[in-house]
């Protein structure tokens, strides 16, 4: 494929006010010191108490768009890329335009979605059509509040996620300057649907259609052992060609920058694929699994430390329920 001329001008994320320790969860779930760490591997999290996923959400595009040295008059198209849904309708694009202020301000504003993959995905599509000239400037934002559907009994599934929302502004490459997409993937392995998922929540499990309490499905399911089994036999071949279409190797990355899953996720990726020391971007146990907002405040920490500079190759990789495993290799 040929380079996409689009470059990332701007990153900004944003917070739940509760943050959690992990001895503050031992003290909740009435567990000896040490366990949730032990088991989980996040030290801290932060929980939604009041916030919605929009007020996140525009929180953190204010800051990319402050980093991005831009005004809203010159953003023409607002893409909400989360996981989880504010509510069933309408979608979240139009909350987070609503919440931002922006009534006045006409611009396209839409979702697209793939569980953990959600920005990934939105990030490969959108480069498309703010390279053809479609859209100028594009803020892709991803919240996500996750934790209301936990079961926190079950630390292994449950304990490892946390909340928060992170955005990127993009534009067109400029002449002269060498920020690019230089190739992505996105596969489905949709033997493993029934891996991750919440099956409340739409029409399937409506409660007007059920005889039983919704309740048990509105909380979040994970076989964590099927879907590593699942992705680990698949995951080098598919990063190798990534590299190979981007004319790339991983030694060549200055960051890889994973969507945060599990520390053990983590710990497996940086061995299967062999990633020089030093180069994996891993914020899991400050933040946990913020699920669709994992990838893009990953990547806002990858830029605000330094560890990315102008001209620089990076890949963006991680899996998400469906079940879906994608990738981007790009010049920063």
């Amino acid at each position: 494929m040929e380079p996409r001329k689009i470059r990332v001008i701007g990153t900004g994320m944003a917070l739940p006010a509760q943050e959690v320790s992990d001895t503050d969860l031992d003290r909740r779930l009435g567990l000896a010191p040490g366990t949730t760490y032990g088991i989980t591997g996040v030290k801290r999290r932060f929980l939604s108490t009041s916030e919605t996923a929009a007020q996140l959400a525009a929180r953190a595009c204010e800051r990319a768009l402050e980093d991005a040295g831009l005004q809203w008059s010159e953003v023409d198209c607002l893409v909400a890329a989360s996981a989880t849904m504010d509510q069933a309708l309408p979608y979240n694009a139009a909350l987070v335009h609503a919440e931002l202020g922006l009534q006045d301000h006409r611009i396209s504003s839409f979702d697209i979605g793939a569980s953990c993959l959600s920005f990934l995905t939105a990030l490969d599509l959108m480069s498309y059509l703010v390279e053809a000239g479609r859209y100028r400037c594009v803020m892709l934002v991803s919240a996500d509040i996750a934790t209301f559907g936990m079961d926190w009994s079950r630390l292994r599934e449950c304990g490892i996620f946390g909340d928060g929302a992170a955005a990127v502004v993009i534009r067109r490459s400029q002449p002269g300057e060498r920020s690019a997409l230089l190739s992505a993937g996105l596969v489905t392995l949709s033997e493993g649907v029934a891996d991750c998922r919440i099956p409340a929540g739409g029409s399937r499990h409506h409660p007007r259609r059920m005889a039983q309490d919704i309740t048990p499905l509105s909380v979040f399911q994970m076989a964590g052992k099927q879907v590593f089994r699942r992705v680990a036999g698949e995951l080098p071949a598919f990063v190798e060609q990534l590299l190979c279409t981007a004319r790339k190797t991983m030694a060549q990355m200055a960051a890889i920058v994973p969507h945060q899953a599990s520390q053990l996720a983590l710990d497996h990726l940086s061995r299967r694929l062999r990633i020089p020391e030093g180069r994996l971007v891993d914020i899991f146990s400050e933040y946990g699994n913020q699920v669709g907002a994992s990838l893009p405040t990953a990547l806002h920490h990858a830029v605000g430390q330094g560890r990315l500079q102008r001209g620089d190759s990076l890949m963006l990789i991680g899996t998400g329920a469906g079940l879906t495993m994608g990738g981007i290799v790009m010049t920063y």
